[in-house]
């Protein structure tokens, strides 16, 4: 989990963050080697280092060496609201083109010094940029890279732009760890990132839905109930997927591929596990029914 670090006092409530939390800690520095260095004697994991917003070497490699001794990991960022200077006059504007050869650059510096535990977040708010920025990076290198779209917006359009720019690049083999950004509540990223890894077939966690749009053929309240089953279902960690279809053209036939389903009608549905039918339901039972039974495959 990442900690942005802008100010003294945050750096000094980073012992408690990391003695308190279950997983590995990530201080976030920008501009201040000085907070960067009073992080580093937090007992944090990994720093996030923007080389472009220090833009100071002998610093950098201060800071590198404090984290080769004690072991912390680095991931140097790079985006389009920090390039250096001499990258803008060549480039005209931030480009992928750009992006690109100030994380090659950058990384050819850390190497140059001697550290070797980072790896490269290379990141814009415009998805085919980054998209570029990342492959033409991966070309060149097979330096550990952190994908993702940097400010994508609020959780709906964010979450869009995200699963195509992080989609394309995991699908083409690009990126070893993931980030989704967006205007919401922390946890919604998350969220959105293993609903990406899952549609990809690169993480199997909890529960997968499948179900119908809402056409002219569904013959239950099909939107409630899909909603009630998600609510419901959502801290499910075995990996399940659950079709929940509305009228019968599709129905059976895709309630048949999920581990457990409903195949809806009039008034009723048909219960499936592993595409045997178990009984019939009401609408008003399906999906107390459904829970039940996913709650005992949940214990087998």
């Amino acid at each position: 989990i990442r900690v942005a670090v802008p100010r003294e006092e945050d750096a000094l409530a980073l012992p408690e963050i990391v003695k308190n939390s279950p997983i590995p800690v990530i201080g976030d520095i920008h501009f201040s080697p000085r907070i960067a260095f009073l992080s580093l004697e937090s007992g944090i994991h990994g720093i996030r280092l923007n080389p472009g917003n220090i833009n100071d070497k002998g610093k950098i490699k201060e800071i590198l060496q404090e984290c080769k001794k004690k072991n912390i990991v680095v991931r140097l960022g790079v985006n389009s609201g920090s390039l250096e200077e001499r990258l803008l006059e060549k480039y005209g504007y931030p480009s992928a083109e750009a992006l690109a050869e100030s994380a090659l650059y950058w990384s050819e510096f850390f190497e140059s010094v001697g550290f070797t535990n980072f790896k490269v977040s290379i990141k814009g708010s415009d998805v085919l940029q980054n998209i570029k920025a990342n492959k033409i990076f991966a070309e060149k290198t097979d330096i550990p890279l952190h994908i993702g779209i940097t400010e994508a917006g609020p959780a709906g359009r964010g979450s869009i732009k995200s699963a195509v720019g992080i989609g394309i690049l995991l699908y083409e083999g690009i990126g070893d760890t993931v980030r989704v950004s967006l205007t919401a509540d922390p946890e919604e990223e998350i969220k959105v990132a293993y609903q990406i890894l899952q549609a990809l077939d690169l993480r199997r966690k909890g529960i997968e839905i499948v179900s119908c749009p809402t056409c002219g053929r569904i013959e239950v309240n099909l939107p409630e109930v899909v909603k009630k089953v998600e609510e419901k279902l959502e801290s499910v960690d075995k990996p399940l997927k659950v079709a929940i279809m509305g009228c019968v053209v599709n129905a059976i036939g895709e309630a048949k591929e999920a581990d457990i389903g409903l195949a809806c009608g009039n008034k009723s549905a048909i219960l499936f596990k592993k595409g045997v039918p178990i009984k019939r339901v009401s609408e008003e039972e399906m999906v107390e029914e459904l829970l039940n039974e996913i709650q005992r495959m949940d214990n087998e």
